[in-house]
């Protein structure tokens, strides 16, 4: 079997090696405007054919990942408009509609990945168009499952996933920085400080997941009467922060089915 990327970017390398590090039987083509990313994606994947065109790929895979910008996405799809492969499309905010419009012989699905893909623990979601059988369905679902967790769902849920999954790292990424900033005003020093916190929310998410906890099961295990738990927390559950990561998420949703209009 033969997987083709048009897109060698980050995301396209991370997908393309964990496909390859968990089938070793699988081929992989890929084809990049920019020769340097090609350069990169064939260092860390095992099995790369490097061709001459997005047309070379869909000649040489049976089924190709859409990994370009949603700017591109455009040029691109104009370049293989006869493909009949299963085209699995990772732009943020190309909807099927359009890529099946664009290139009306090929099977489409849709999947709207995140960054920590790039160590193997991606949060995505995918949807797929008319085309697509459940046969294609199963074998994306795999694909995604190398490199990490996956759920399929409708199209318009895809949104949500955008501003959950998707964003969600960025913001994720601001209350650990807030975290190590409030380690650091209180005496510990910078790199301390960012171990234990990244240990922290890593652990935490491990502890609820390993062990199947709910969120307020695990926040009564830390919480002794009378205790620091129990002192910090009056002030962040009198302070509106579920308003505030409601309002977050909520903004980043509206923006994405803005994005896809």
């Amino acid at each position: 079997m033969t997987i083709g990327f048009i897109g060698a970017g980050n995301m396209a390398t991370a997908l393309a090696g964990s496909i390859s590090s968990s089938n070793p039987g699988v081929e992989i083509a890929v084809y990049d405007v920019n020769a340097d990313a090609i350069a990169r994606f064939s260092r860390a994947v095992s099995a790369v054919s490097a061709v001459a065109s997005n047309v070379e790929v869909c000649a040489a895979a049976d089924t190709v990942i859409l990994a370009v910008k949603p700017q591109v996405m455009g040029t691109v799809l104009a370049e293989i408009a006869t493909s009949e492969n299963l085209l699995v499309s990772i732009a943020a905010g190309v909807r099927i509609a359009t890529i099946e419009q664009a290139v009306p012989k090929a099977r489409v699905v849709r999947v709207m990945p995140n960054t920590p893909a790039l160590v193997g623990e991606m949060a995505a979601g995918y949807a797929g168009g008319a085309k697509a059988t459940t046969s294609d369905m199963e074998l994306v679902g795999r694909i995604l499952s190398t490199a990490g967790v996956a759920h399929e769902l409708s199209e318009e849920l895809l949104d949500a996933v955008t501003g959950l999954s998707g964003s969600g790292p960025a913001f994720v990424a601001r209350l650990i920085e807030a975290f190590v900033d409030s380690a650091v005003q209180n005496g510990l020093e910078h790199l301390v400080a960012r171990e234990l916190v990244l240990a922290t929310f890593s652990g935490t998410a491990r502890l609820l997941a390993k062990h199947k906890l709910t969120p307020e099961e695990l926040v009564a295990m830390v919480s002794s009467p009378g205790g620091t738990t129990v002192a910090g927390r009056a002030v962040l559950e009198d302070s509106g922060y579920r308003d505030i990561i409601g309002a977050t998420i909520r903004a980043a949703v509206d923006r994405s089915k803005e994005l896809g209009a």
